[in-house]
Parts: structure tokens; sequence; C-alpha cells
């Protein structure tokens, strides 16, 4: 109590302030991953992990307990990694054989997946006010993206539908991996072990596939690779530290923020403006935000709360 009349950050708002980071980070590692233009999705997933290999090395041999994984951590840590290379892999897939608004949409999925799986895995149940604001902002962002599944069709054909079924099983798995970092975060594993462990186990999976769909790209190409790999380096290094900061019936919700940093980078940067549909999606996604953010400070009552997170860390 005395730290908070100080002015210092509860473990939930700092889980916040990361989370809005690593989903600028993210954003960011979007926009350079549209620069790149077309080269096969391997090699794009895999420099999206070499350059976080480099960056998480080097910061990890310069502290206290170097590369020293702690005990119990290793299966949390496959799981994570395992289903976090399956998500990008479809996340890739799906955004180069369908709409990629469509491939964004379910793909937003995740936090609400992280949710569920943490039911079962973290036994941190959500209650109600905190399922209306996840499914208020989920209703925000298909306002966002628009997928032309709802927005431009009745239905999907045949061709279409196996690529929206992969972006599906993308943020199916991106939410299960976001679970396991929790686990993993909150027993006290370093994030930057998880970012290391993650982005080494993805580049040696993907090795065999880059060997096989190689192709030759220019130097502009390399750099926006590059980059995009400094930027998703940030972006897990801050949602690890997020999760292991607050549950994520509590902070998920704030990933949404990534459709808003997504779409102002691309204002800026491609001259893409958002239409009245995607400004009613950011004005549905804030609200619900800040109504979730409230509700969770105690400013909102709203019947019996599923427990007080300041405790969980």
């Amino acid at each position: 109590m005395s730290e908070k009349k100080k002015g210092k950050l509860s473990p939930r708002q700092k889980g916040v302030i990361f989370l809005l980071i690593s989903a600028f980070s993210f954003a960011v590692m979007a926009l350079f991953i549209n620069l790149a233009g077309d080269m096969p999705v391997f090699m794009k997933a895999f420099f999206r992990n070499l350059v976080a290999i480099i960056m998480s090395y080097v910061l990890l041999a310069r502290s206290p307990e170097k590369f020293r994984i702690k005990k119990g951590s290793l299966p949390g840590l496959i799981m994570r990694a395992s289903f976090g290379t399956i998500g990008i892999l479809a996340n890739f897939y799906a955004i180069s054989h369908t709409n990629m608004s469509d491939a964004m949409m379910l793909n937003k999925l995740s936090p609400f997946f992280a949710l569920v799986t943490s039911i079962f895995i973290l036994k941190e149940a959500a209650d109600g006010f905190q399922w209306a604001a996840i499914l208020t902002a989920l209703a925000g962002a298909v306002f966002v993206v628009k997928p032309s599944f709802l927005f431009g069709r009745l239905g999907v054909s045949g061709d279409s539908l196996f690529p929206l079924a992969v972006a599906l099983i993308g943020g199916i798995c991106a939410g299960i991996a976001y679970a396991f970092l929790r686990k993993v975060t909150v027993n006290g594993e370093r994030p930057l072990i998880v970012v290391a462990f993650f982005s080494t186990f993805s580049c040696i999976i993907l090795i065999p596939f880059i060997i096989f769909t190689y192709q030759p790209i220019t130097p502009l190409q390399l750099f926006y690779c590059a980059m995009t790999g400094v930027a998703a380096c940030f972006g897990q290094i801050f949602i690890s530290s997020a999760y292991a900061m607050c549950p994520a019936k509590e902070i998920s919700i704030y990933d949404y923020s990534t459709v808003i940093f997504t779409a102002l980078l691309g204002l800026i940067v491609l001259g893409e403006v958002p239409d009245w549909l995607s400004i009613l999606g950011y004005a549905i996604i804030i609200g619900a935000s800040v109504l979730n953010y409230l509700y969770n400070n105690g400013f909102i009552k709203f019947g019996k709360k599923a427990g007080n997170s300041d405790s969980a860390k």
C-alpha cells in the first residue's frame, strides 16, 4: 500500500504498459513484413526470429544468470515455442493465401484463446464483466478489419475455406502459446530466456523449409527483414514481461491495441485512411479497454469479481 502511495506502479499497471509496448512493436513488425514484399513465408518467419536470437543472446550474456534456465521451466518453454511457431507459420500462410483482413481477424482471436487456455493451465477464471469486455473488444476488431466473410459475401468458397481454417488454427496456437508463456514466467523464468528459447527453437525448425524454398532477396528486403526481427524481439520481450506481471484475463484485452497501432502506421507510412467502420471499431476497442481497466482497478463494481490479481505475480 505504501508503495502505491509513493507513485509506484502495481503489477497490473506494469502488465498493461508492457503489453501496449509489445502491441506497438508487433505493429511495426507487421509493417516491415509488408514492406519486405514477395518472399517465401518461411524466410520471413526465419528472419523474424534470427534477429531476436542475436539480440536476446547479447542481453543474456550481459546478465548475471547468463543462459541458465530455471528448474522446471523446460516443458513450458517447449510448449510455448511449439505452439508459437505453429501460430507464426499459420498466420503467415493465411496472409499469403487469403484476404489479409480475414487472416488478421482470426489471428486476433489469440487473446480470447489465451484467456480460455489459462482457465485450464493456470486456473485463472475470468468473471462475467471481463468476458463481456473481451467479447466487446473482439466485436470492435471485426469492424476494424472487416473480414470479407462477414462484410463482403454470405459464405466462403472451398478454395478460401482452407487458409481461413489455417488462420483460425494460428490464432488458437498463439493463444495457447501466451498461456504457457505466463505459466513459465509466473514461476520465475526470465522473459529473455523465453524469447531466446522460442526464437532458437523456431529457427532450427524452419531451416529445412528455408533450404527447399530459398530464393534470392535484395539488400532492401534484407534490411526490412532485419527490422522485422528487431521489432519482433522487442514485442516478445515486452509480451513476456506483461504476462509475467498479470493474469491473461486482466490484460489480454489490450493486445487489441495492435489493430489501432497498425492502422496508424498504415496511415502515416502507407497513406491508408481508415473508413467509418474502422473508426467505429477503434472506439469500441478503446471503450472496452478503458472500462476493463476501470473495473480491474475497482472504479466500477459489477457483482463479485473473480479475484484480486494484484497479488498475482
